[in-house]
C-alpha cells in the first residue's frame, strides 16, 4: 500500500515527497517576476537524490508537461482525502435531494450500487 508523505507545512523541517504524490508545485521563478500561471497541481514522477544530500523532483503536472528539479520548499501535498472528502461526506439518506451531491459523489454511489447488486459471477469454464 502506497504511504503518502506529510505535508511541508513547518519551516525549516525536512519534507520529502514520494512517487505519485499528487503536489500542488509553485514555479518560484514565475512567482517571483509577477508573472500569471504559476502554480500548477502535479503527480511526483521521480525523486533526484543527490551526494550531497539535496532532493529534487520529476513533476508531470496534470494539464501535461514536464517540470525538473522542482524543489520541496515550493511543493505542497494535496492529501488523498481532501479530493475524496465530497464522496465520503454524501448524504446518504433519502431526505436530502440527489442534487446537493457532487458529481464525483454521484458517479462512486452508482457504481457501487451496481457492484453491490449484482450476483457474485463464476468466472467461464473452458
Amino acid at each position: 500500500m502506497h504511504a503518502y508523505s506529510e505535508p511541508a507545512t513547518t519551516k525549516g523541517k525536512a519534507v520529502t515527497f514520494q512517487r505519485d504524490d499528487f503536489v500542488l508545485y509553485r514555479d518560484p521563478e514565475r512567482f517571483w517576476r509577477g508573472e500569471a500561471n504559476h502554480t500548477f497541481v502535479c503527480r511526483v514522477s521521480r525523486t533526484n537524490t543527490y551526494v550531497s544530500g539535496g532532493v529534487r523532483y520529476t513533476l508531470l503536472p496534470v494539464q501535461g508537461g514536464l517540470i525538473n528539479d522542482a524543489m520541496g520548499e515550493y511543493m505542497r501535498l494535496l492529501p488523498p482525502a481532501d479530493a475524496m472528502r465530497d464522496i465520503d461526506t454524501a448524504p446518504l439518506n433519502t431526505a436530502v435531494p440527489a442534487d446537493e451531491m457532487t458529481a464525483a459523489a454521484m458517479a462512486w454511489l452508482t457504481q457501487q450500487h451496481r457492484t453491490a447488486n449484482r450476483p457474485p459471477e463464476l468466472p467461464a469454464g473452458d
